[in-house]
């Protein structure tokens, strides 16, 4: 059994999000977004898509409406939760929490924030929702709209790498990583894709 997943990130965000710390605060896309995202639609116009599972998040659930197709909400597609965070501006938490700060950014992956979650707690149940959508049956690829966080929680579990090496992947506002699971063995097709999705590589099997 062949099953292919396009995993998408959302577009651009609006700017109420700039400088601030988000994942679970549902911000919507901004106009640039709004445009990326029809541009991504017209690509993936005749793509054979036989599903689209969406991140409850504004800015997900936006990007997925435009494919023209009514999305599944799957929570565990969300970003990670920033938990107390969530909101504050980056020089704010810097001045207030500076150890909390600086775990963050030297060793984001290992950081569990107060009132939310660390990124173990996003790969466990992105790993859920992915092998749930793997072990699906159906025919065509399935369009996973989410966060970039789950995008490399997910590559991060197909290629068995550690968890500190998820920010080796670039993971751009609307690209596309292309992933086919034969019988549960993941392969890799394309990964951060841009403007050029050709057939051969949408289409499944």
């Amino acid at each position: 059994m062949t099953t292919r997943l396009l995993l998408i990130r959302h577009g651009a965000p609006h700017d109420d999000g700039r400088g601030r710390c988000y994942g679970s605060l549902d911000i919507g896309l901004s106009d640039v977004g709004r445009r990326q995202s029809e541009a991504l639609a017209a690509r993936l116009e005749d793509a054979p898509i036989s599903l689209v599972v969406s991140s409850p998040r504004a800015r997900a659930k936006e990007t997925a409406a435009a494919l023209g197709r009514d999305a599944r909400i799957d929570e565990r597609l969300s970003e990670l939760d920033f938990g107390d965070l969530e909101g504050r501006r980056f020089e704010e938490i810097e001045r207030e929490q500076p150890d909390l700060y600086r775990r963050w950014m030297t060793e984001p992956t290992r950081v569990r924030f107060p009132g939310g979650e660390g990124f173990e707690d996003v790969r466990s149940r992105t790993g859920a929702a992915i092998s749930e959508l793997v072990n699906s049956p159906g025919d065509g690829a399935i369009a996973v709209v989410t966060h970039a966080g789950v995008v490399r929680a997910a590559l991060a579990d197909a290629l068995g790498l550690p968890s500190e090496r998820i920010f080796r992947f670039d993971v751009g506002y609307c690209r596309v990583t292309v992933v086919d699971w034969f019988d549960g063995t993941p392969v890799i097709r394309m990964v951060n894709g841009g403007g050029d999705l050709p057939d051969a590589q949408l289409a499944a099997g």
